[in-house]
């Protein structure tokens, strides 16, 4: 947890590990998204409170238009996961993979926490065969993008005084 400088430790929000099915002859895929967002104000140029899901046009050949802070980033490719679950449970279908989730709420705030979690969490993912990111933006109404190849990523961060 952090520590601001007079003191005071602020705690992290939970990080949320799921995971549904053991099954050895499926690979296990595990799934990462973040639920927490940037700050937002109407002033921002929001029609409709950034916090509060709207939904415009009304339901259009199953095309819904929501509107809210996060609901691309990234709530709403945490739900798709949640959702694609949801429906082979719904039609009794056997499931193609054993699924684990990584649900974080600091992303937006350099994953604070989430490596030591990691760290002390490694038999829950000492069976993954594959890691899907699914934080990602769309090109367009259409288009969304995907992702992949990604092999690393190095952050720095440098301090002038």
């Amino acid at each position: 947890s952090p520590q601001l400088p007079d003191g005071q430790v602020l705690p992290l929000p939970s990080v949320i590990l799921g995971e549904l099915g053991k099954d050895p002859q499926n690979p296990t895929v595990c799934f990462y998204g973040h639920v927490d967002v940037q700050p937002a104000k109407k002033e921002d140029g929001w029609d409709t409170d950034p916090y509060t899901l709207t939904e415009i046009d009304g339901v259009h050949l199953l095309i819904r238009n929501l509107y809210g802070r996060g609901a691309t980033d990234n709530k709403g490719p945490v739900l798709a996961w949640i959702n694609a679950v949801e429906t082979f449970r719904a039609l009794k279908l056997a499931m193609p993979v054993n699924f684990k989730f990584v649900i974080e709420g600091m992303e937006e705030a350099g994953s604070l926490g989430l490596e030591k979690l990691l760290e002390e969490n490694q038999s829950f993912f000492s069976d993954v065969d594959y890691i899907v990111i699914s934080d990602n933006l769309w090109l367009s109404n259409k288009k969304p993008a995907l992702t992949y190849g990604s092999r690393g990523n190095a952050c720095f961060s440098v301090e002038v005084w």
